[in-house]
């Protein structure tokens, strides 16, 4: 292979190794161009849900292309974008019925703010344009999402620009008996000012995957719904059945404002993302006054192709038995992680859905220097694991067999010992 031009993500480039050159994938496992096989244990950064080449969404996309591969969606519209947006609908909490596309989380979770903060402006409350965060958030990695993650290596380049949004973001604790005693505190103190609250329900996953009852998004929802204050569910990992339910907001039973979508969308074959709103945020931009509209868009939003994947995987939850799939794989991460519990270098043991994860007794955080040694050690035993710095987690696609999940945290339980006995 050529000298690469490529800029990889999440990568410091500096005697950068080759990276390893994937020319086809099947299931759960990527093959390389040398023939060698790697399972991927994490869906491809948190994207493929029903494995590699699935075929169905594979000839659904091919025929899509052969039909129509792009319109413009201002004035013009397609088949496909109306039957996904009324399946999304018919799919999601009940309440939310309109969809916004857009590309990825990151321009999901943007439009959801700005949804929010024009909403009250267009309401008659300009006052309220402060959002609320959860400390370990992470939301993407474009400027108002950024802005309402929390401070890490992500973000520290850019706090200069950041401290202006900042300045309207209140942070509050995610973790521990008195996070809703703080959040309540801080609605009855700064209430009218406060646009909407972000949550990544349940599951914070690039903050270590830290894992929230579902008593403490019930309080969520509960305060928003006394203070007025919309709540955004950010869903774009845990939505399409990542934590054993379609979306993590049905298993507290809550319905918020608003809904980003993404990743799982189009079961990792295109990029594609969606907001979902309830009617009254939508109706609050019906106006004659052109002013009001929501001025927001990409090129590709609503692309057709992206739509005939979503289709497609939407129809697989319909016609195959994948939720169950998906409590196989919680069962033996359950029984995996039971047995890794008293490891003497594991912290923490901690599990939602088909995402499991072990926190480690060694220091760095997110740069912890043995997160680049695990991942080396696990692609010399042909795993594809990316460790959060001093977490390590698994989150597979759901064709994944129990053998392979066993093989995995065999794999995982040897890097254990292996950094034990280095450090």
């Amino acid at each position: 292979m050529p000298e690469s031009r490529v800029w990889y993500p999440y990568t410091q480039m500096l005697d950068l190794a080759p990276p390893v050159e994937i020319v086809r994938g099947q299931g759960a496992w990527l093959i390389a161009r040398d023939g060698t096989c790697y399972l991927d244990a994490i869906s491809s950064w948190w994207v493929t849900l029903h494995g590699h080449a699935q075929p169905r969404i594979a000839a659904r996309i091919a025929s899509q292309a052969a039909q129509l591969e792009q319109v413009i969606l201002s004035g013009f519209t397609h088949p496909l974008a109306e039957e996904l947006a009324h399946r999304l609908v018919a799919i999601a909490p009940p309440g939310l019925t309109r969809v916004f596309y857009s590309d990825d989380g990151s321009t999901a979770v943007e439009v959801a703010l700005k949804m929010a903060l024009q909403y009250w402006q267009q309401r008659g409350q300009p006052r309220r344009r402060r959002i609320v965060a959860l400390e370990h958030a992470y939301h993407g990695d474009t400027f108002a999402a950024m802005a309402v993650s929390a401070p890490s290596p992500f973000t520290a380049a850019f706090d200069a620009w950041l401290a202006p949004l900042q300045a309207f973001v209140a942070r509050v604790p995610s973790q521990g008996p008195d996070a809703l005693a703080h959040l309540e505190s801080l609605f009855a103190d700064q209430g009218q000012e406060i646009a909407a609250l972000i949550v990544e329900p349940l599951l914070q996953g690039a903050g270590g995957m830290l894992v929230q009852p579902v008593e403490f998004l019930r309080g969520v929802r509960a305060l928003c719904h006394r203070h007025r204050v919309l709540l955004v569910a950010d869903e774009v990992l845990t939505g399409f059945g990542r934590t054993g339910t379609m979306f993590a907001c049905g298993q507290a039973g809550i319905v918020p404002d608003l809904m980003c979508l993404s990743k799982g969308l189009t079961a990792g074959f295109l990029p594609m993302a969606a907001t979902l709103a309830n009617e009254e945020i939508f109706s609050a931009f019906l106006s004659r006054d052109r002013r009001q509209t929501l001025f927001h868009g990409h090129s590709f939003t609503g692309n057709p192709l992206g739509c005939a994947a979503a289709l497609a995987s939407l129809d697989l939850f319909a016609s195959e038995p994948v939720l169950e799939r998906v409590a196989a794989i919680a069962a033996v991460h359950a029984r995996r992680l039971q047995r890794l519990r008293a490891h003497a270098l594991v912290r923490d043991a901690r599990q939602a859905g088909s995402v499991a994860a072990l926190e480690l007794k060694l220091d760095g955080g997110y740069l912890a220097d043995a997160g680049p040694r695990l991942r080396q050690f696990y692609l010399e035993q042909r795993l594809l694991l990316r460790p959060l710095g001093s977490v390590v987690y698994v989150l597979p696609p759901y064709c994944t067999t129990e053998a392979e999940l066993d093989w995995t945290w065999d794999v995982i339980e040897a890097s254990l010992n292996f950094i034990s006995h280095s450090i």
